[in-house]
């Protein structure tokens, strides 16, 4: 038998019964209550939201026990269960020992818990490519097609998404991102032509080049326990760092790269080691930012805009509201 996701998890509401599937994004504990053995989860989908499951069992601890152990981080798990609240937040609970059971890789589509393209990734691929056939500088332009044409990458550049949750958190969103970048980048050349149009185009292609390694898609899109240690920023400043050293690329040039690397989250705070000392720097900063926060804005409407008759809903993440109509 193979499970069809049937709703995803933002549209959940109180007192409605669920008979649906989850990835398992955090298990907790077995711990005891007044009338036995409980634990808890932390559910997610491709909505990019997650919502905590508990299992409120009897006494005997045995089958308690080996339920929880079959379950796994990153399980797909069947949930039948009802929604309550709870703490403030929307729980689904549940009390039978079938009313949960992971699901072995033959019974879902994994393709149901990591959203899809929105664009033809093969498209976004050879339209980098003819981007990357217009950059001036030999070195550069050889170092960059190097990069996107490894036979190592390219499955994962054409494949990857931006983030986990916040943008571009779909199949080829990272290709995506990064295309909406390059335009805005060209977009600014065009307003100021003093800008070098070489270091904006190879600022936005190699900004988050990191992800590839800091991210990575199983049943859900997790960080990498390298991702997690060191971030996409200096794992892309180290790869970036040794693809220059091979081809040579003119010092300049390349202290105004990794610059950028280093400095395109734009504050300290907000995780660069510098804030943008370049002009092309403060263009691909802002390029970043106007490709994830409209991006943010488009999909959080989208997704919203059915589901209430409401002008307006309160984004918690920003902390304000957002008109859908």
């Amino acid at each position: 038998m193979t499970f069809t996701k049937k709703q995803p998890i933002n549209t959940l509401k109180d007192s409605q019964l669920v008979d649906d599937i989850f990835v398992v994004k955090i298990k907790r504990g077995i711990s005891p209550y007044k009338k036995g053995q409980s634990f808890q989860l932390i559910l997610s989908d491709s909505s990019g939201q997650t919502i905590d499951y508990k299992y409120w069992g009897g006494t005997d601890l045995d089958p308690i026990q080996e339920l929880y152990d079959s379950i796994k981080a990153d399980s797909v798990v069947y949930v039948k269960g009802r929604v309550s609240p709870y703490n403030g937040k929307l729980q689904i609970s549940s009390n039978d020992l079938a009313d949960i059971r992971p699901l072995e890789s033959n019974e879902y589509d994994q393709g149901e818990f990591v959203k899809k393209a929105k664009r033809d990734v093969d498209d976004m691929y050879s339209e980098i490519l003819t981007i990357i056939s217009s950059v001036s500088d030999l070195a550069l332009k050889e170092m960059l097609h190097s990069i996107y044409t490894d036979s190592n990458l390219v499955e994962k550049i054409k494949t990857h998404p931006a983030a986990i949750e916040i943008h571009h958190n779909w199949v080829g969103g990272l290709m995506q991102h990064t295309l909406e970048m390059v335009r805005y980048c060209e977009l600014t050349a065009k307003i100021h032509p003093s800008l070098n149009r070489d270091i904006l185009i190879a600022g936005a292609l190699l900004h988050d080049i990191g992800k590839i390694e800091e991210l990575e898609v199983t049943s859900r899109i997790k960080g990498t326990p390298k991702g997690q240690l060191l971030g996409h920023i200096p794992i892309g400043f180290s790869f970036v760092t040794k693809k220059m050293d091979d081809f040579k690329v003119d010092e300049g040039l390349r202290n105004k790269i990794l610059h950028i690397i280093v400095s395109h989250h734009g504050k300290l705070e907000f995780g660069s080691p510098k804030t943008p000392m370049l002009p092309e720097a403060i263009v691909v900063y802002y390029a970043d930012e106007m490709s994830s926060r409209v991006t943010e804005m488009i999909d959080f409407i989208e997704e919203n805009r059915e589901i209430t008759e409401d002008d307006f809903m309160y984004d918690r993440r920003k902390g304000h509201n957002i008109f859908l109509r």
